[in-house]
């Protein structure tokens, strides 16, 4: 089984709030950082994304990808590569628990890479952990802020 790294942090606001922020993929470049373009490739039966086209910019890593995503309930997803340039894997899930009586989110992203290019496992790993951190801080960030409010 593939390594993998995962990382958590509490936001101040309702799971269904966070969830709607990680759902609302036109809008990650002005967010996540690494992504400079989301699209929407098809949706499922209850209208949430299942492929979509990512451009990446994570520094070492640049690459158009396209990922198939899987919705548990109202407090998971989970992605998978289909198709990339430069990775063999990208594998990943947002997981929230609600905290406080619902007010408060536990999210939890986990997350595996692969590249094509021969690269150390420890290399990985930090590349895993800086793009997690970036991700859940953004992702804090955006669903905290003013303009993520209804």
């Amino acid at each position: 089984m593939a390594e993998h790294t995962s990382s958590s942090i509490e936001i101040e606001a309702a799971p269904a709030d966070v969830m709607g922020v990680i759902a609302d993929f036109a809008r990650y470049p002005e967010w996540t950082g690494e992504v400079k373009e989301a699209e929407v490739l098809s949706k499922d039966a209850a209208g949430r994304a299942e492929k979509v086209r990512l451009v990446l910019d994570a520094g070492a890593i640049k690459d158009d990808h396209t990922l198939s995503y899987t919705w548990t309930g109202d407090n998971e997803v989970s992605w998978t590569l289909v198709k990339s340039q430069m990775l063999r894997a990208l594998d990943g899930t947002y997981h929230l628990e609600p905290l406080a009586g619902g007010s408060r989110t536990e999210v939890t992203y986990q997350l595996t890479v692969d590249v094509k290019i021969p690269m150390l496992g420890m290399i990985k790993r930090k590349a895993e952990k800086v793009i997690i951190d970036r991700a859940l801080a953004g992702l804090k960030k955006r669903v905290e802020s003013p303009a993520a409010k209804p």
